[in-house]
């Protein structure tokens, strides 16, 4: 097999040169080829095209929980320039929530019975917009788009045709379960642990994750789960476990509301 390795350096070269950045409050170093603005362009062009396709639900008081919770928690984020907007999803069947780029929220109402009370809330919320802050959709794209551009390389540089489709289809299944799969489980654990933070700064008892997750896994039980290593999430007990590692940095922000 001949690898073009000059146009396979090109190619990474160009994609790594000035893309490193670094997520807040864990340091960790990142990739992204996309600005902040045209994420935040996406995530708002995708926000809204979810509420047209949802029920948003017309509670007064559960929404009201919803924006005072959420607004308490965005402020701990320091990220004013973002526009934080929270909606509640009347769909009693989804125990999820998500948060996209520049700050949009959205919370199903099925979740509402396992976070419990507003502790349990501030979890979910810090967790979500840790996401945004983190940037993480954009890494995901950034590093699919590289991992697209070594195929390129490695593909273009094979003569033989069906080699060629043998390893762009090997390169595809490594990248998924060598990278892609555990950055997704690395973004997860990075926003429990910025979410605890968050919440924390907030006013909220970052222990209430740690029960939240406990909640979460009762609430999962007897439902099919992939092995941890296929998952884009780390199984509960892992993420009950990083959890209790985790308080020791998040409870000296801890300054209880009154």
């Amino acid at each position: 097999m001949r690898i073009a390795i000059p146009l396979l350096l090109t190619i990474v070269c160009c994609l790594l040169l000035g893309a490193c950045q670094h997520v807040p409050l864990t340091g960790r170093e990142q990739l992204q080829l996309i600005s902040e603005s045209d994420e935040a362009r996406m995530g708002f062009s995708t926000y809204a095209d979810i509420l047209k396709k949802e029920k948003v639900s017309r509670d007064p008081k559960l929404n009201e929980l919803l924006n005072r919770v959420g607004t308490r928690v965005a402020a701990a984020t320091g990220r004013d320039d973002y526009q934080w907007e929270f909606k509640l999803i009347d769909d009693s069947k989804q125990v999820n929530a998500f948060c996209l780029p520049g700050g949009k929220v959205a919370v199903y109402t099925g979740l509402l019975p396992v976070s419990k009370d507003e502790a349990g809330l501030a979890a979910v919320i810090g967790h979500e917009v840790a996401h945004a802050i983190a940037r993480h959709g954009s890494e995901r794209v950034s590093q699919q788009l590289l991992l697209e551009g070594i195929t390129v390389a490695v593909v273009a540089g094979t003569q033989d045709e069906k080699k060629a489709k043998l390893y762009a289809g090997l390169l595809g299944a490594g990248a998924a379960l060598g990278v892609l799969l555990p950055y997704s489980r690395l973004h997860e654990s990075e926003a429990d642990r910025m979410g605890l933070i968050y919440m924390a700064k907030a006013g909220y008892d970052p222990r209430a994750a740690g029960e939240l997750w406990v909640r979460m896994a009762k609430a999962g039980e007897g439902k099919p789960k992939p092995p941890e290593f296929l998952s884009t999430h780390p199984a509960d007990a892992t993420r009950i476990r990083q959890i209790e590692q985790w308080l020791p940095e998040a409870l000296p922000y801890y300054r209880p509301s009154r």
